[in-house]
């Protein structure tokens, strides 16, 4: 039986620390609340959200919109929250599919045999970051906690794409994986392809170790400080995945126009999202979610 849906958001609306008021959250009585982007709903094409940890029924670190099976969450809480995420979707609990992600660059194409594979069904594949289709009524789910959504619409060709990038997606050019993986399947042109780069953590909270700037001076060409890379001494540094995923998908030939930046840092908002560096990893996991419209 669906539990009652009873929300109640205790976030002061002020109170969330935007780098620039791009998106915002949705707050809609009876709707699990969630971040949407307007360049995405323009397409007419799609339903999306990011999750934020409000609207669900886990309990403890958890608390409570958690959408991961890999937080040692109950299959009845799991079950409770994407019933009600699949209300927001206008679909049936089994339309999702979920990622295997291993910070991978593997993309996979899913279909409607795909359906509830990751929840309700056994995966029978592994090592998933990226998923992409082109059938409606499929509800693609990734995973986060301060990594990098991307979203990816084709309005030409009414295809989608989802991808997880952490900062080895991100060196390893997920972004770019993906339109790849699009433009095989599908037939997508880079410049028909609508972007949004979701929330994560921002440069000023992420620093990384120089072996790991290392591999972004290397694949990014970077000499001394700049927007993606500043050295804060020593041995660390602040890295911009937000920009560094920008130039990805510039480089793989989205248009500047057809990107929507993030604006909401995860590790910045920890009442509203769970991050892993402000929790210290005692967290759930938010979800980005998409699905083609059925005509």
């Amino acid at each position: 039986m669906v539990k009652k849906c009873i929300f109640t958001h205790t976030i002061d609306m002020n109170k969330i620390k935007y780098k620039e008021n791009r998106m915002v959250p949705v707050f809609v009585e009876n709707q699990v609340p969630h971040f949407e982007y307007e360049s995405l709903n323009n397409t007419g094409i799609v339903s999306h959200m990011f999750s934020t940890r409000l609207g669900g029924v886990s309990t403890g670190v958890l608390s409570t919109m958690n959408l991961s099976t890999t937080r040692g969450d109950s299959f009845e809480n799991l079950d409770e929250n994407y019933q009600r995420v699949a209300a927001f979707f206008g679909v049936e609990k089994t339309s999702f599919v979920l990622s295997d992600q291993t910070h991978t660059t593997n993309v996979r194409r899913v279909s409607a045999k795909d359906a509830g594979k990751g929840l309700y069904i056994e995966r029978d594949y592994s090592d998933i970051d990226g998923l992409i289709t082109n059938e409606p009524g499929l509800v693609l789910t990734t995973f986060y906690a301060d990594c990098v959504p991307l979203y990816f619409v084709d309005p030409v060709k009414k295809a989608i794409g989802l991808s997880h990038s952490g900062w080895r997606g991100t060196v390893g050019r997920m972004g770019e994986k993906t339109i790849l993986a699009m433009t095989k399947e599908f037939g997508s042109n880079p410049k028909d392809i609508i972007c949004a780069i979701g929330p994560s953590i921002c440069k000023d909270c992420y620093e990384i170790s120089e072996d790991v700037a290392r591999e972004f001076i290397q694949e990014f060409g970077l000499t001394g400080d700049c927007d993606m890379l500043t050295y804060t001494g020593n041995g660390k540094y602040h890295l911009d995945l937000w920009e560094a995923n920008y130039v990805v998908l510039r480089d793989a030939g989205v248009l500047a126009e057809n990107i929507e930046k993030p604006s909401v840092c995860t590790c910045c908002n920890p009442d509203l999202l769970f991050s892993h560096r402000a929790s210290n990893g005692k967290r759930g996991n938010l979800a980005a979610l998409m699905c083609l419209k059925k005509s």
